[in-house]
């Protein structure tokens, strides 16, 4: 299968992806402050910078994106592997998945508590407030 862009098409597409402040993040960041929950953002001091720091929880919040950190649920569509270039993309998206693992056992490890959000999550917005709160809480 090949893909349904231009090289030019997918390298414009690629360099419009960002790393941080992307809606799902904020859609996070949002209803926690909506909730009366202060936090910092990307604190570079810790594994993995995570997306959302509660200092005096000790808790961490990572919003994932659905493909870049694929995503194990089988009824997510963001997650699918990409069935061209695979050479590139299985050892990309695994060497992510392996990093992520190891940032969330690295904070663990100094005490932190670490909740995973997933982009697709943030859709439902009383699940997602179901889910932060029964988190932030412990």
């Amino acid at each position: 299968m090949t893909d349904k862009l231009t090289s030019e098409q997918r390298s414009a597409n690629m360099r419009a992806i960002r790393s941080k402040d992307m809606t799902p993040e904020i859609a996070v960041r949002k209803m926690a402050h909506r909730l009366g929950y202060r936090f910092r953002l990307h604190r570079k001091d810790l594994p993995g910078k995570p997306d959302i720091v509660f200092p005096s929880r000790h808790a961490v919040i990572f919003v994932h994106g659905c493909f870049w950190h694929q995503y194990p649920d089988p009824n997510c569509k963001d997650a699918q592997m990409p069935k061209s270039n695979t050479d590139y993309w299985h050892p990309k998206l695994a060497r992510n998945q392996a990093r992520d693992v190891k940032n969330e056992e690295d904070l663990k490890v100094k005490g932190w508590r670490v909740l995973i959000i997933w982009e697709c999550q943030t859709k439902d917005e009383l699940t997602l407030e179901q889910h932060f709160l029964s988190f932030i809480t412990q």
